[in-house]
């Protein structure tokens, strides 16, 4: 009896390691690479030593668990994405190493359609890592050249460290994208991060936006700058999708965005309207430790479609200075869009914004604002000395508290609310019903000229915001 059940035993051993040898070789063979040279040959087999020529060969070839590793140098076509990964064996298009891997897209001929360097339509658990993607422009209206482009459906799609720059329309009431998300269908669990965008002319678009039907993202750590529209867009309400029409359930943290204007910009005239950060319909949102300065509006949120809200939007542990209209804007901007509710500003550093005195102040408050929440901000004006700026009556449950107004502004200090214009905090708090725990008082900035803005401990500010 102790024999069989010995046997018995040892037989459902050697099969259980049989079974587990097979898994890990099935997983060891999905978890393979192929190569790319601009010195290979699509006749090769694709090896380190016989590399593939072209992005479209390996994309072709390129199944679940396979990463693509692309040797040094300019390519002058674009990458189509043919093949979905899984979550455990996803697709990779990366350099090989440290070396530097170009995407140009300057002899790609202009045709009246949309254009990407990158394209990413309908497929899930891809990796597109470390490409410098360029030179894509276009003079015809109804051609919208793009970097990168992610539309359709899909899920665990991760851009990661990429320089996408110099992508150009001229044409008339063009358009153009350095990265753009358009979720017709679902698009979930999407990663952009640590990316390069710059020199972008963009007509009337933007330079990273995600649009429609997409939530469950993060895009962090990336770098917008040098660019005539928004830098990063967050969209509702366009019509994209069918339904859920609007961007949701994802965090906007640790980017840095500066120098967007759309001034000279053809589209805008003379107008300083680009955000660096837009929340356009929105909703569950967290925009947290960003930097954003020198642009037109550091960071607005609210709906360009009347009806519609940004909504539940918390904007945290922001940096904005020297932004040219104004530091943070929430409410539509005439009475044809919508507005911002059930949002929360806090906890952010607003620094001498409205730099061209536009009235826009260090925080805006537009069109048919309710319900929001707005504490533990530090205010410094410029010289239009104005803090808070609301030029509409229709707001109303908005909440202010807890918040520090720099004080070296002296007598030119100035609150707007509802249109009318007061000049010392205390008549602030009348005129509102709120603000109680605010102060007028010096932040003692640690190291303002390096615009760095922790608090020199024990201060009134720093006591009152901690």
């Amino acid at each position: 009896m102790k024999k069989s059940l010995f046997f018995i035993v040892l037989i459902a051993l050697i099969i259980s390691i049989v079974i587990v040898s097979n898994k890990r070789q099935s997983s060891l063979s999905e978890m393979h690479s192929l190569y790319i040279s601009a010195e290979g040959d699509d006749h090769n087999n694709g090896t380190k030593a016989h590399p593939f020529k072209t992005l479209q060969k390996a994309s072709k070839e390129a199944t679940k668990g396979t990463t693509v590793f692309i040797r040094g140098g300019t390519y002058k076509e674009a990458l189509t994405i043919k093949h979905s990964g899984t979550s455990t064996s996803p697709i990779v298009f990366r350099p090989y190493k440290k070396e530097r891997v170009i995407l140009d897209g300057s002899h790609i001929p202009q045709k009246e359609e949309e254009t990407a360097l990158v394209k990413i339509q309908d497929k899930s658990y891809i990796t597109i890592q470390g490409l410098e993607i360029r030179n894509l422009s276009t003079s015809l209206t109804d051609q919208t050249p793009m970097g990168i482009y992610v539309t359709g459906k899909g899920t665990g799609i991760k851009l990661l460290s990429n320089k996408v720059q110099h992508i150009k329309t001229t044409g008339q009431d063009g358009n153009a994208h350095g990265i753009a998300v358009y979720g017709t269908k679902e698009i979930t669990n999407l990663t952009i991060k640590g990316n390069l965008l710059e020199h972008l002319t963009l007509g009337s678009s933007e330079s990273l936006v995600l649009n429609g039907n997409v939530s469950n993202f993060s895009v962090s750590n990336n770098t917008v700058r040098y660019s005539d529209n928004i830098g990063i867009d967050l969209i509702g309400y366009e019509g994209t999708a069918k339904k859920h029409d609007y961007v949701r359930n994802g965090k906007i943290k640790n980017n840095i965005v500066h120098h967007i204007s759309s001034y000279s910009n053809p589209a805008y005239g003379e107008d300083y309207a680009a955000g660096g950060i837009y929340i356009d319909g929105g909703h569950h949102l967290i925009v947290s430790n960003n930097v954003v300065y020198k642009n037109d509006i550091g960071i607005e949120a609210t709906s360009e479609h009347k009806g519609k809200d940004a909504q539940d939007i918390t904007i945290s542990h922001n940096t904005l200075y020297n932004n040219d209209y104004t530091g943070i804007s929430i409410g539509g901007y005439d009475k044809k869009r919508g507005g911002t509710k059930n949002s929360l500003i806090t906890h952010n550093v607003l620094y001498k914004n409205d730099l061209k005195e536009l009235g826009g102040g260090q925080l805006l408050l537009q069109y048919n604002t309710k319900g929001n929440t707005i504490e533990n901000n530090i205010f410094t004006a410029s010289s239009s000395g104005i803090f808070i700026s609301n030029a509409f009556k229709e707001n109303k449950n908005n909440h202010l508290n807890r918040n520090v107004y720099d004080s070296r502004i002296g007598e030119d200090a100035i609150w707007i609310w509802k249109k009318q214009e007061v000049y010392s905090l205390s008549s602030f708090k009348k005129l509102t019903n709120s603000d109680e725990k605010s102060i007028f008082a010096n932040p003692h900035y640690k190291h303002e000229k390096e615009f760095n803005f922790s608090l020199k401990e024990g201060t009134k500010a720093d006591l009152l915001i901690h």
